[in-house]
């Protein structure tokens, strides 16, 4: 292989970074769902604080992943819900999803005794 074959995809790092953030994935899941607000996505999303579920939801919005929804009503609604550039990511994230019921172990699957699958 050459040095260029071996060179690392800066546009797939980052991609990767962007959706391999803690928590990230899961919003990204379940708004594959359609518009959730931010209680939805909070009551979902197991030990996710509202600290970093709102950075979360800033980080994927700043990079134009997500779209926030503000509806004007009192008291005020929010919302969010994937991009088309979001949607995009679907296929993906549901090939993550099949690779993980093949290959990972549910949490706490080993202390229950399961042995896991070899290659």
């Amino acid at each position: 292989m050459t040095d260029d074959q071996l060179a690392l995809c800066p546009r797939f790092h980052r991609a990767v970074e962007l959706i391999g953030r803690r928590w990230a994935g899961a919003i990204l899941q379940l708004l594959t769902n359609g518009r959730l607000r931010y209680a939805a996505l909070k009551a979902t999303i197991p030990d996710i604080s509202d600290r970093m579920l709102s950075e979360r939801l800033r980080e994927l919005e700043a990079e134009g992943v997500v779209r926030r929804i503000v509806t004007p009503e009192t008291p005020v609604r929010v919302e969010y819900e994937l991009t088309k550039k979001g949607r995009e990511l679907g296929a993906a994230l549901e090939a993550i999803g099949r690779w993980a019921e093949e290959w990972i172990e549910p949490a706490g699957a080993r202390a229950r005794g399961r042995k896991r699958r070899s290659a």
